[in-house]
């Protein structure tokens, strides 16, 4: 078990003198070793020493994705670059991906934070993990691979797809948890049956479950067909990557904030004052201890709410509610993230389509499925029927190289799109979550 007690269930004054003292320290060293982050709080009149109290944050000015993009890929690491062991990246909303980095210290720290994570969901030593989050620069599979072994359980790394395969080794390997997208989870359930195994056949008993929003309907099939407890992760790769914040086995509402590392705010969207404990509103995190890539107030565009009621399990952890939804239009597609100006940037590259399109998610059966309408020119739609198959495949072909997600791609006629007067309607989500 990575079970902080003294951490976890510190008494709120406790907590927050621990989150003062780094926070002052992380100020200053931003301020002396980030140039864009010096700028933005001399711009904005602060000075590290100024930062007196928690309630001092809410002087300190946010960051965005923008400051991420306008400084790629490095300019805002607080580290030369000879001490980063690890780079990871997601996608971006204009071709350029959000990067991230890690020293050897940031790798422990995300392992611990990981493992604290696994811990909640009742994992121990003896379990034999099955991780299906995929590996490579998206931060959830390796993330999740080193909290299990800092843990000291065992990791079976077999990221994602081949369904079936993963059905025989779960059975052969003896597999107690498993880690994936809960449209995974649902998918793998679907190849048990195709396959003629039964939940009693195998050794599951939790599955820890992120990367995408689901709701309780989701949860409760996904609990039924795999005859398991199913809980919910969250992290990003800005923050640091899964690991951010767990449901415990007591909780019924609300997923634990590590905050001695992950300090939450809830600021009102619109005007980005702070809000009290309970309201709603748009997610916000300083990281407290990183090294090579900290954030200070981090604007997720997550919608959440904060709260501090007791819970059972005995840990005085902040707690956040699951994701209601995002202030901006972002998607995520199978764990990917998907903004329609990703698709608009592929689009007005290639020749003979028109700079209106729509996005269209829908599920089919337990996975997501994007497909993309794209209105041609009149000349090309007159064209016969091969020229249109051939703009078609190279559309997908570049949106599947930019996003990393496969789509669908339909070609409409000029003008068949409905106009609008105001803020076109880029994306219909008809998924039933």
């Amino acid at each position: 078990m990575m079970w902080v007690e003294e951490i976890e269930t510190l008494p709120r004054a406790g907590l927050e003198s621990i989150q003062l003292k780094r926070l002052q320290a992380l100020v200053r060293r931003m301020y002396d070793k980030v140039l864009p982050y010096r700028a933005k709080m001399d711009a904005a009149g602060v000075k590290p020493g100024d930062i007196q109290s928690l309630a001092d944050l809410r002087k300190l000015p946010f960051t965005t994705k923008d400051d991420l993009r306008d400084n790629y890929p490095f300019g805002l690491f607080a580290t030369p670059m000879d001490d980063v062991i690890r780079v990871h990246a997601s996608s971006g909303t204009t071709g350029k991906s959000t990067v991230v980095g890690y020293t050897a210290a940031d790798i422990g720290l995300w392992a611990s934070v990981m493992a604290r994570c696994l811990t909640m969901a009742g994992v121990t030593k003896g379990d034999m993990v099955h991780n299906a989050y995929g590996y490579g620069l998206f931060t959830g599979g390796l993330g999740a691979h080193y909290g299990i072994e800092a843990l000291g359980a065992t990791v079976i790394p077999v990221s994602g797809g081949n369904s079936k395969r993963q059905i025989t080794i779960m059975r052969d390997f003896g597999s107690t948890v498993l880690l994936s997208t809960p449209s995974y989870a649902l998918n793998l359930a679907d190849a048990m049956i195709d396959s003629g195994v039964s939940p009693e056949e195998l050794k599951l008993r939790v599955g820890i479950h992120g990367a995408e929003p689901w709701s309780e309907n989701m949860r409760e099939e996904v609990e039924r067909k795999l005859g398991i407890r199913a809980v919910d992760i969250y992290g990003l790769s800005e923050i640091i990557g899964p690991g951010v914040a767990m449901e415990c086995l007591h909780s019924d509402h609300g997923m634990h904030i590590l905050e001695d590392n992950f300090l939450p705010e809830i600021v009102d969207p619109d005007t980005l004052e702070p809000l009290p404990y309970g309201e709603t509103g748009e997610l916000v995190f300083t990281t407290l201890t990183k090294e090579a890539f900290p954030l200070i107030r981090y604007r997720t565009k997550d919608i959440s709410r904060l709260f501090l009621e007791p819970c059972g399990c005995g840990r005085t952890l902040i707690r956040m509610e699951k994701v209601t939804g995002r202030t901006d239009d972002m998607l995520i597609i199978r764990g990917v993230n998907v903004f329609p100006s990703q698709v608009e940037h592929v689009l007005v590259g290639i020749e003979g389509v028109e700079p209106h399109y729509q996005i269209e998610v829908t599920r089919d059966g337990n996975l997501d499925v994007m497909a993309v309408l794209v209105e041609v020119s009149d000349h090309i739609f007159s064209d016969e029927i091969k020229v249109l198959e051939k703009l078609s495949k190279k559309i997908q072909a570049e949106i599947k190289d930019m996003l990393g997600v496969t789509c669908k791609v339909k070609l409409v006629e000029p003008r068949s799109i409905q106009r609008s007067e105001g803020k076109a309607q880029r994306v219909i989500d008809r998924r039933k979550m």
